[in-house]
């Protein structure tokens, strides 16, 4: 085994990531691009997928394929996009996320520690009423 070997992006190892980040199960994505859920298993297990098969997992998922071969988890900065219609569904428009889970842990833990900073207030003024 070469070094280059251990730095080829293995592309079933991203696929399953970022399908498991838009919450959906290998069935689904299965469905919506034909095939069995035994096929997405193999191609999730494959270090390499044919440029077709990539292209149509990508849009099943809703991100570009240059956003499947970037993925990476210490960066995790993805170009991940969900299609939203207007009410008129006559015009698609598109909106970009990225996602971080250091960014996301910070944003609960101020949440929590906001939440416990409420509770406190709270039971200092129960207490003081009390008093």
């Amino acid at each position: 085994m070469s070094l280059s070997d251990l730095k080829a992006p293995h592309i079933g190892r991203k696929i399953v990531r970022i399908r498991e980040l838009k919450g959906m199960k290998q069935e689904t994505l299965a469905s919506m691009i034909g095939v069995s859920q035994q096929t997405i298993s193999r191609i999730e297990q494959s270090a390499e997928v044919d440029e077709e098969r990539l292209t149509q997992i990508a849009k099943a998922l809703e991100v570009s394929v240059e956003a499947i071969m970037n993925f990476s988890e210490d960066a995790v900065i993805n170009n991940m996009h969900n299609t939203h219609n207007n009410h008129d569904n006559s015009v698609n428009a598109v909106v970009y996320y990225q996602l971080s889970p250091v960014e996301k842990i910070v944003e609960l833990y101020e949440r929590l520690l906001e939440s416990e900073r409420k509770r406190i207030e709270l039971l200092e003024k129960q207490l003081k009423r009390e008093s």
